[in-house]
Parts: C-alpha cells; structure tokens; sequence
C-alpha cells in the first residue's frame, strides 16, 4: 500500500505508513490486520512489513465513486489522482484533526459515528441537533463550556477511577491523548511533591486499560480521587479550535457549521449520482427501445439486402427507422446504428421480443424512481444517511460518558507537605525558619493570612522566609472563601488614645498587600486580638492604667453587643482612658446563624450554594 501510494505522494514512505496507521487505529475508513499499536498505551504499530490493511465496506460506501470525483494530474505528472474524494459522510467530525500550518493551527475533536447521522438527519429535518466530542479512550467529558466547538470553547475530560477497596483505586480509561505510562508518571510526579500520598502505582493494562493505586495508611479513597483529579493528567482540559479551509480561506467554524456544509455536500454528491445515474438509464432506455423496433419490425433484414456498399446498408437501416423516431426520446445517431448492426444476426424470436419489451418497463419503473429520489433530494439523502447508520452503527456506540464535573479546588484536596514555622518578634514567616517557633502544617499552595501588634493584616503564599512586619499576634492557613471566620479586636487609636472594638470576616483581599485595621496612626496597637471559627462573641475584662481619671477602672465588655462589620470599619468606642490590659474571662456562643446545607445527588457533596436537596440549618 505504502508503495503505491508513493506513485502519488511526494513525502516517502515514513509519512504514508504514519498517515496509514493514524486511519487504520480510528477504525473507520480501513480495516486493519497485525499490530497496529494502541492510542491508550501509546505503543507503537509494528513495521510496515508485518501489517495489512484494506478499505472497510464503510470506506467503500462513502468515500469513492468513480463517477463523481474530480482527477487531475498527481505531482509528477505520471498518473491521474482524485482532487479530493467524494465523501459522503461528515468524515472530519468523526475523525477529528489536530495539526498547524502555516501559523494557523486546528483541533477539532473526534465524534460518535451514530450521534454524527442522527445529527445530519435531524438537521436535514429541520430539527435542532446537538453534537458532544466522543473519544476512542473512554472516559468521561464536561462539554457544558464546549460552545459547539468554536475557538474559545473548553472540554473537559477525566478518566474513570473507581474504589477497588478501602485501599485500591483503580483507573479504568485514561483521558483523550493521555497514554497509560503519561498518565502514571504524572501521577507518580504528584506523589514525589507531596500533592498526594500513595504507596505505589501499577499499570497492569491489557484488553482493558487498568491501573492499580494503592493508597498511604489513613488517606482517604474520596479526598485520593479529588486530588488525581486536581493534580494529576486524570484530568484535562482541551480548547478546540476549528479551523477548516472553507471557500478556499482559513475560517474557524463549530462543529455545528461544519456538519450542516458536510450534509449539504453529502445531498449534492447524491443528487449528481442520481443525475449520472438518470442519464444513464436514458440512453439504456434508448438502445433498449432501438434493439426492440430493430428486432419486433424486421430492420435487421436489411443486413440481408444486396446494397451497393456498407454505407448504403446504414443508410437503409437509417430509413427503415424514420416511421418510429416518435417512440424514441432523441435522435438516432450514426453510432446507435453501427452498435445494431455489431450484435449478432439470428432468426427472432418472440421470446426475444418480449425480454425485450420487460427491459424496457423495468428501466421506466427506475427511470421513476430516480426522477422521484431527485424530486425528493431531502427525503432521499436523510434514507442515505439512515442506511449508514442502520448497516455500520453496531458497535460503534458512544464510549465517553457526558456528565457535570464539580470544581475541584485544588487547595481544598492538597496534601499537607511542608511545615510551617514563625518568628514573632522579629516579624517573618515561612518553611525554612526551622530554628523557630513551628506553626502548622500546610501545603505549598496555601495562603496563610498574619496580623501584627501594629495592627497591619497581610496574606502571603506559602514561601521560604518573608516579612510580615514586627511582633505577630496570629497567623493561620487563610480560607478564602469562608465566611463564618470571625475576627475579634480591641486597639487603642495612637493619636487620641481611645480604644475601639470591632469584629469583622476576611473573604476578598490582594494577596501581599498590606491592610491597617485601626485608624491608620503609626502609634496604634492591639490590645485584644481573638480568631473565631464560627463567629463566637467572648466576654472579656478590661482593666484601666492606675493613674487614670475614670471611676470604674475594671469593667466587662461584651462582643455580642457589637456587629460584624468590613475589616475597614472604625469600630465601636470601648473606652477613652488607658488601657493597662485585656483578658478573656468568658468563651463565646456563635452569634451567627445556623449554616444551611444542601446535599448535592449528582456528586454525592455537601454544599451552601442551594443545589439538590434542603437538608436543614446546622450549628
């Protein structure tokens, strides 16, 4: 194959053989015999000289007809090659392309063969269709931002990972251009970043894909999966790019646009058969129809006349004709004649006349049938395209799964790797400050969130060494999105000396920005400084300097009594005389409102975002 397809193609051997296999592994246009390598490994197809190939009865089908193609001349000049082939199918969704030419690249992604015909029968119904990327991998795909293929769009595609037991996981298919090796050294990778604990990871893949995950001790299956998901290639995102040649100009269009000009060219290649095909049974009616008369009215037996030439017995026949020219549909040429008189003379039967006479209406009953299929064009392409799926569709059902991907946050999932150490006097923190004060544990891709004496709040990535500023009060993990984390805080303003109470939420911020809580003074500093999971209000003990003018020098003040305003708000005065000291005398009661939960059926997760089942208002 290779060797001849070289008589045609100007590139060698290397890049037919590539071409060959690429077709033969889609499992479409050509059946394949041997090792032809396997996309889901990546293993290699064995040397041309061990593999065979043909066109399937599809191929046949669909992509050649004579009669219809274009040829011209192939690159040398030697041989007559077709301009493109006749598809009648839209073969560039079923297949996909990937590829960059002249600093304009294309992805379009594979479809189902069945969804592809039901979509060109729908279309050619006037129905709204829809088309979703199907790939030979498996898998599972979130085409809710696919956008029908057009540049912009995004899919994404996971393997299929289920919980053997308490200890295994096993991925069942691995994503659309992921190979099983890729996808186990990614997964190892995470492993050696501390992204994920697992003992080890084996790729036992043979008819079915299969790798086996054996978990650390006390890691859970469910959190393993997220992260897999987060961390590793079990999960991709893909932006397709449609990028076709359409009226001899590079456009980018969806796949939508794409099958509706594949059907229209499919109904235009059916309607010029139809056309060769009427054309045909016409001039078979007519030589029909002349070998009748020729035969039923004795005309042959002017062969038998003594005329003075070969010319004059054309002539004769040509005469002979005149009487029954309005029986037939055009002319009797010089060509019809000489066809006569080459079939055999022998004695006529009336057996040979009725035969005669049956061919004739049979090619009226399709000469009918053919006008009506041109008639009917719509009707006659949407039986074409109903036959392929009828006659090649077993076997060829949807393989990847459409199904809704929940976000997963990666730093929800990820691994606590590193520790995490502080300095409080002199105001740095970070992993290499091992000397210090050890903090928490947290992974490399927290925040953690630090408040000052000062007053001044910061959110830093998890680093080395950085400053903060002097004399740190608190530092924690900071949860971006949490909303019930309630900040408690008593400062003394440094410009009037009077001390302000506030309790506030952190959410939104710029990460390494610095924040002032207090009034802005240079001089101001916290008195009190308290962080509540889940907005408790403590009571607290103030006592006044000795010195001071006021009556009371030691009273209760109470957090309950004050709202939870932005981080930027002053504060409610607690008092305008010096404060000595502030302690806790009694823990808080949350004063926020009982969070409401819904549990989410489609991924089996507890949310606040008001999706799948009310459950109730927890503490």
């Amino acid at each position: 194959i290779i060797g001849q397809s070289m008589q045609y193609h100007p590139h060698g051997d290397a890049s037919i053989g590539d071409a060959l296999v690429n077709m033969g592994q889609k499992d479409l246009l050509i059946e394949t015999q041997g090792n032809w390598g396997d996309i889901r490994t990546g293993d290699d197809a064995a040397a041309p000289r061990y593999i065979e190939a043909r066109l399937s009865r599809l191929a046949l089908d669909i992509a050649f007809n004579v009669k219809t193609t274009e040829w011209q001349l192939s690159y040398d000049g030697r041989k007559q090659e077709p301009v493109n082939l006749p598809m009648k199918f839209p073969l560039l969704l079923a297949q996909g392309a990937e590829g960059i030419a002249v600093g304009l690249s294309t992805k379009i992604m594979p479809h189902n063969f069945c969804e592809i015909c039901e979509a060109s029968i729908k279309y050619l119904k006037g129905k709204s269709f829809e088309l979703i990327p199907d790939f030979q991998t498996g898998g599972l795909i979130d085409a809710s931002n696919y956008n029908h293929g057009k540049r912009g769009g995004k899919i994404r595609v996971r393997a299929t990972i289920e919980e053997a037991d308490k200890k295994t996981l096993i991925i069942k298919s691995v994503p659309y251009g992921i190979t099983t090796s890729s996808l186990a050294d990614s997964i190892t990778k995470a492993n050696d970043q501390g992204k994920i604990k697992i003992k080890k990871v084996s790729d036992i893949t043979a008819k079915e894909v299969e790798l086996q995950i054996e978990l650390a001790t006390g890691i859970s299956a469910d959190i393993t999966i997220d992260a897999l998901y987060a961390f590793t290639d079990c999960e991709i995102s893909i932006s397709p790019n449609a990028c076709v040649i359409a009226d001899q100009k590079p456009q980018f269009l969806g796949v939508n646009d794409l099958l509706k000009s594949s059907v229209n060219y499919t109904k235009h290649l059916l309607q010029k058969e139809l056309e060769i095909r009427l054309a045909e049974l016409e001039e078979k009616w007519h030589f029909t129809s002349l070998e009748k008369i020729f035969s039923e009215e004795k005309i042959y037996k002017e062969l038998e006349q003594k005329h003075a030439s070969w010319e004059k017995v054309l002539e004769a026949i040509e005469i002979a004709f005149q009487p029954f020219r309005k029986k037939l549909k055009r002319n009797i040429t010089r060509e019809d004649i000489l066809m006569l008189t080459e079939k055999p003379v022998r004695r006529i039967y009336k057996l040979d006349i009725e035969e005669l006479n049956n061919q004739v209406k049979n090619i009226d009953t399709e000469i009918a049938q053919v006008k009506n299929n041109i008639a009917n064009l719509v009707d006659y392409t949407i039986a074409h395209f109903d036959t392929l799926l009828k006659k090649y569709g077993k076997g060829k059902e949807r393989r990847t799964i459409i199904k809704a991907f929940d976000t997963i946050e990666a730093k929800q999932v990820a691994i606590a790797n590193t520790k995490l150490y502080i300095n409080r006097d002199e105001g740095f923190i970070g992993t290499s400050l091992k000397k210090d004060e050890f903090l928490t544990e947290c992974s490399d891709l927290d925040d953690i969130i630090v408040f000052t004496k000062r007053g001044l709040m910061k959110v830093v990535k998890v680093s080395d060494k950085v400053f903060i500023g002097k004399d740190i009060i608190h530092a924690a993990v900071f949860v971006k999105t949490d909303d019930r984390i309630t900040y408690n805080m008593i400062y003394a303003d440094g410009k009037s000396g009077i001390s302000y109470a506030k309790r506030f939420h952190v959410t939104g911020i710029t990460r390494d920005k610095e924040y002032d809580l207090t009034k802005g003074q240079e001089k101001s500093r916290v008195l009190y400084f308290s962080m509540n999971p889940n907005g408790e209000a403590e009571t607290v003990k103030v006592l006044l300097t000795p010195g001071s003018k006021a009556r009371i020098k030691e009273f209760d003040f109470y957090f309950e009594s004050i709202e939870i305003k932005g981080r930027g708000s002053i504060g409610n005065q607690v008092t305008k005389y010096a404060v000595r000291s502030i302690k806790l005398k009694e823990k808080g009661k949350s004063t926020l409102e009982g969070r409401r939960l819904w549990l989410d059926p489609k991924f089996g997760k507890l949310n606040t975002d008001e999706k799948g089942i009310y459950l109730g208002s927890f503490e």
